[in-house]
């Protein structure tokens, strides 16, 4: 299958510039390179964008290192050095672009915390996936909140998916089964298997995705081609520990970063990757169903300093 979500003409050009603002244009220039102050003024800005403090000591000693050995003597060294050196933090590990299979349906499962945005992102990828012709499953293992069920199933019917649930009360897992069978029997492209929303902290619902992965991985005969993880991005370091959580029960194998158009502080894409290895991917970029988007590592830099 060719690959998922094709990247769109970039249209909302000044969502970068507004997710990280360094301002390094008015980094001082001392005798032999960037000063001190300057320096510390650096790392203040990093953190407060959300880099975390393992990205932040990173990139303020690669630009002390560069200073000392003479390789920064004024902000557009700095600049260069610090470019070069996000780009090589957001191209480690895996492959920012999504999965998908050689045969049969792709299959996503969709994880996350309460009120995350969680129903509205599976809904945008749903209809971005149809709109570039896939025949599109959405799956709702979430089988308590009746709510948030007929919420999706709405989506569904809007967007022209196909639509799965369970029996009130159910087994969650045995959604899952279920659609994997529907979605092989009727020749889907991509299954979505949306869980319910849990707090990272109840052990008994994390035990019950445990339950879930385990069923998919053995209908499917391997892992699901994606594990995304959807987050707040206005939720900052938190979401460091939402993605630690989950690690231990699922393997996040992406992020959906939901309401990125919301904050300053997009450093926290950096930060999941230096701390977990798991890429953002996608990004919430609005509340209509068109406003989500593949995460673009050159945009994201560039909007960090083309100020």
């Amino acid at each position: 299958m060719a690959r998922l979500f094709k990247k769109k003409p970039e249209r909302k050009k000044g969502l970068w510039k507004r997710v990280v603002d360094l301002a390094l244009t008015d980094v001082r220039v001392a005798a032999g390179g960037i000063d001190a102050e300057s320096l510390e003024s650096l790392e203040e800005r990093l953190l407060a964008a959300d880099f975390g403090v393992p990205v932040t000591l990173r990139l303020t000693d690669r630009a002390e290192e560069a200073l000392r050995r003479g390789k920064a003597r004024n902000a557009g060294d700095l600049v260069e050095i610090l470019r070069s050196e996000i780009r090589e933090i957001l191209t480690q590990g895996s492959e920012p672009t999504l999965q998908a299979a050689d045969s049969g349906p792709t299959v996503y499962l969709i994880v996350g915390v309460n009120g995350v945005g969680k129903t509205t992102s599976v809904a945008k990828l749903a209809h971005h996936l149809v709109q570039e012709g896939r025949s599109v499953m959405v799956a709702a293992a979430d089988t308590f909140r009746a709510g948030a069920v007929a919420q999706l199933e709405m989506w569904a019917d809007r967007i022209g998916a196909d639509f799965l649930r369970g029996q009130q009360g159910g087994d969650p897992a045995a959604v899952a089964f279920d659609a994997l069978d529907a979605a092989e029997a009727r020749g889907t492209d991509v299954l979505l298997i949306d869980t319910a929303g849990r707090l990272h902290t109840n052990r008994g619902l994390m035990e019950e995705l445990k339950k879930v992965d385990r069923v998919v991985r053995k209908r499917l005969g391997r892992a699901p081609h994606e594990t995304l993880m959807v987050l707040d991005a206005t939720v900052g370091q938190n979401a460091i520990r939402q993605v630690g959580a989950f690690s231990e029960a699922v393997e996040p194998t992406g992020i959906v970063l939901a309401k990125m158009d919301s904050t300053a502080r997009g450093g926290i894409v950096l930060a999941l990757i230096e701390e977990y290895g798991v890429p953002v991917k996608l990004v919430g970029t609005g509340e209509g169903l068109d406003d989500l988007e593949a995460f673009d590592v050159e945009a994201f830099i560039d909007g960090i300093f083309d100020h």
